[in-house]
């Protein structure tokens, strides 16, 4: 299975997921450039962590202008399996493939700090691999963290189990201190309609090993290999 890791200008991420799918996961990975529509004939894609064009507006806004999300548009609607993670997860919201938004995180400043999260749901190809229930160590590095819906759709997300993660205490408590940026009722990650594209703050790829102080982030890149293979 084949994985393409998206590249802008300010990626900073890119680099540390191609490390994880290729080293780790024992996957094939290759580097698909922000200025190219060409998706490489790759099964899966994954829209990496950093600051995309700068985050100028605001984060996302320009990177979903990019040819490279014009081919991942095409892709996530044709059921291919796409990962956003932390500015991927904005990046997604902006280009409609998510629904949603992510504001600047409650406090106004800039978080960086390991949390636990919550697995909400079994029932998509990126926690197949996972409990319902689960708790995940994962850490968090972003300044627009908090996810913010309208009333409709977060009714929508509960009623399709489209909310992927929580944040949580260690124990698997939701609560509100567990939750660093004010999200909506601690969201950390969500899952498209067709369940096919994941959107998360969390960085798995920061969590795939122990010498990281996690090797959680693992399991997600691991399920999805399943989930392709599967398909085959």
């Amino acid at each position: 299975m084949k994985f393409g890791v998206l590249v802008f200008p300010g990626s900073n991420c890119d680099h540390d997921t191609e490390y994880v799918i290729e080293a780790l996961a024992k996957q094939p990975a290759t580097f698909l450039w922000h200025a190219s529509e060409d998706l490489q004939g790759c099964d899966a894609i994954v829209v990496p962590g950093g600051f995309a064009y700068g985050d100028y507006l605001r984060t996302g806004a320009i990177a979903k202008f990019a040819p490279v999300m014009q081919a991942v548009t095409k892709f996530a609607k044709a059921g291919g399996l796409v990962l956003g993670i932390c500015n991927g997860f904005q990046i997604l919201c902006e280009a409609g493939l998510l629904p949603g938004a992510l504001m600047r995180n409650a406090s106004q400043h800039y978080i960086c700090k390991q949390t636990y999260l919550r697995t909400e749901t079994t029932d998509s190809p990126f926690t197949r691999g996972l409990a319902k229930g689960q708790v995940l160590q994962m850490p968090i590095g972003h300044m627009e963290g908090n996810y913010f819906c309208d009333e409709a759709t977060l009714v929508k997300l509960k009623a399709e189990d489209r909310i992927a993660f929580r944040y949580a205490t260690q124990s698997g408590e939701v609560t509100k201190a567990a939750n660093p940026n004010g999200s909506l009722e601690n969201i950390a990650g969500i899952l498209s309609e067709g369940r096919n594209v994941l959107g998360m703050m969390p960085h798995p790829d920061r969590s795939s090993e122990q010498l990281l102080g996690s090797a959680d982030g693992l399991r997600l890149f691991a399920s999805m290999i399943e989930s392709l293979a599967a398909a085959q």
